[in-house]
């Protein structure tokens, strides 16, 4: 088996590696600024470096102060993508963290090459909306990931769920998943990206299994788990009689959004309305039980904390999908 490490950029609480742990990989720095979920990092990764700042790291990386690793992976932040951020773009700072990423990632494959190791491979994950947003961002991340001086343009009026590009410097390749469709009874959709000017290494066969591109599902589909298998493990059901939650987000503490609203996570038992626990927020997103429950400044840690870390997380299953397929890719390159 090859030895994959990676760096992990806008880390959370690490959805990425709860799913490729079992795949061996080794995680060998983290990049979170928030408290909260820094202290969920430090509790089940004391080994692991926390740099910080990500806009450091390239620095770090030239100068040999940090390891270059063979992935990288980041879901920079999406608020400047969603109508929840109200669509800033590239223009809001949030939103050019994302071109941090790429420089970041260039660093990187710079250190490599000299190295004489084969380049990097990115993941990156974000909402849906980048697909459309009004300044073309998710054109001008593609184009920095290829190499390219100017931003893709998409062939309509906005990019398609999923796409090939093959540039200069990288071939990239992006698609659309449900977390439905891997195990967990929540619908959340999200874009992943997988790019890597590595050779002979094909990001579309990572994501692009063709014959089941239309359902924007993995090919081996498992059976879909009900709202009430996944949560509470007993008698109840989606307030409003469904199977599957809805997108838990990073305002679910916050208690904005009432279940009338459409879009409180709720389960009726015993007659009683109530909103889940964190450990079936937890659930939802694939995380073990009580992931997020960690001494946070000398005290147990606050629901609001961790539903909202939960919320602002990646859905554990699909990073998984997304390893496996680049552990296969890189061995059937051997």
């Amino acid at each position: 088996m090859v030895e994959m490490t990676y760096g992990s950029v806008c880390s959370g609480i690490e959805a990425a590696s709860v799913a490729w742990e079992p795949l061996g990989w080794k995680p060998v720095w983290f990049s979170e600024i928030e408290p909260f979920p820094s202290a969920v990092l430090e509790h089940h990764w004391p080994e692991v470096n926390n740099l910080g700042d990500m806009l450091q790291i390239p620095d770090m990386i030239e100068l040999g102060l940090v390891e270059a690793p063979s992935v990288l992976v980041g879901g920079t932040p999406c608020q400047s993508f969603s109508l929840a951020g109200r669509r800033g773009g590239l223009a809001d700072e949030r939103g050019a963290l994302t071109l941090a990423y790429v420089e970041i990632l260039n660093r990187i494959d710079e250190v490599r090459q000299s190295h004489d190791e084969e380049e990097c491979i990115a993941v990156w994950e974000n909402v849906p909306g980048v697909l459309s947003s009004k300044d073309n961002a998710f054109g001008c991340f593609l184009a920095g990931l290829a190499g390219e001086d100017e931003p893709l343009q998409p062939s309509g009026k906005k990019w398609t769920n999923a796409g090939l590009v093959y540039g200069p410097q990288r071939a990239i390749a992006w698609r659309v998943l449900d977390a439905q469709y891997f195990g967990v009874a929540q619908r959340r959709r999200r874009i992943i990206v997988v790019a890597s000017a590595r050779s002979g290494f094909e990001p579309g066969k990572v994501l692009c299994e063709f014959e089941g591109l239309r359902r924007d599902h993995a090919p081996a589909e498992p059976e879909k788990p009900s709202f009430r298998e996944v949560v509470t493990g007993e008698k109840s059901c989606w307030w409003d009689g469904g199977v599957t939650s809805q997108t838990l987000d990073a305002v679910l503490h916050k208690k904005q959004c009432m279940p009338e609203k459409n879009r409180f996570p709720a389960v009726i038992q015993s007659g009683v309305l109530r909103y889940i626990t964190p450990i079936e927020g937890e659930r939802l997103q694939g995380f073990p039980d009580n992931h997020t429950d960690v001494n946070y400044r000398n005290k147990p840690a606050p629901d609001g904390r961790r539903y909202e870390s939960i919320g602002n997380s990646m859905p554990v299953p699909i990073m998984g999908f997304v390893g496996s397929r680049i552990q296969l890719e890189v061995e059937n390159q051997l």
